[in-house]
């Protein structure tokens, strides 16, 4: 039986927008971040990855057909 047969073959695998894998990116760095015991400013980590999201969302719709 070949790896595609089976229930599952029809399902596609979700592709994430780049958008999505940042923030996902940035919510782990963020805990890394938290749990080194080093200072970091939370305030501007989350003002710099929210302006990112806002360019990369932008870019993704302004993209689109």
């Amino acid at each position: 039986m070949a790896v595609t047969d089976g229930p599952g073959a029809k399902i596609k695998p979700a592709v994430k927008r780049p958008s999505e894998e940042f923030a996902a990116y940035c919510e782990a760095e963020f805990e890394r971040r938290l749990n080194s015991g080093e200072s970091f400013s939370e305030t501007q980590y989350r003002k710099a990855m929210a302006m990112v999201l806002d360019r990369l969302s932008r870019l993704e719709t302004e993209g689109r057909p």
